[in-house]
């Protein structure tokens, strides 16, 4: 239970309090995406020199502060530029069982889903997609590829 009053709730019938639980995770999915992505592009430009700081800035009084953004700061703390670890993701479920949900009542989940998609590809280190992308580049505006 989290901590607070509100931590708990009777959400409906019978199975209500998982599936509600459920669509949390996919929100963290997402919301974590969110933050790797802005990562990422701060660390992609050359103004930006101390991204670690930026984010311990948007910590307080900011529209994007939430736990997981301190969880963000503390990884940062621990490791910049996140140098040590490698760029791969699992899942454990609940992401795809929301996109799941979604597709079985018809609801667009593009954020949760483009999420859950990304630790797909964080699992390959040579992927068949951007071969085929590549080639077809190449193949129609003559754009070079990297060989193996």
């Amino acid at each position: 239970k989290p901590e607070g009053d509100f931590g708990s709730v009777h959400a409906g019938k019978v199975g209500a309090g998982h599936f509600s639980k459920m669509v949390h995770n996919g929100i963290e999915y997402a919301m974590m995406q969110a933050y790797a992505e802005g990562w990422e592009l701060l660390e992609a430009v050359d103004s930006v020199t101390d991204v670690r700081e930026v984010f311990r800035s948007w910590q307080e009084g900011t529209v994007i502060r939430s736990w997981l953004l301190d969880l963000a700061v503390n990884a940062l703390d621990d490791d910049e530029h996140l140098d040590q670890l490698r760029g791969f993701a699992q899942d454990s479920g609940e992401g795809r069982w929301t996109v799941e949900a979604a597709i079985d009542n018809s609801v667009p989940l593009p954020a949760i889903t483009a999420s859950l998609f990304a630790r797909f590809a964080s699992r390959q280190e040579d992927s068949p997609q951007m071969k085929m992308i590549a080639a077809l580049r190449n193949q129609f505006g003559g754009h070079a590829v990297e060989k193996k």
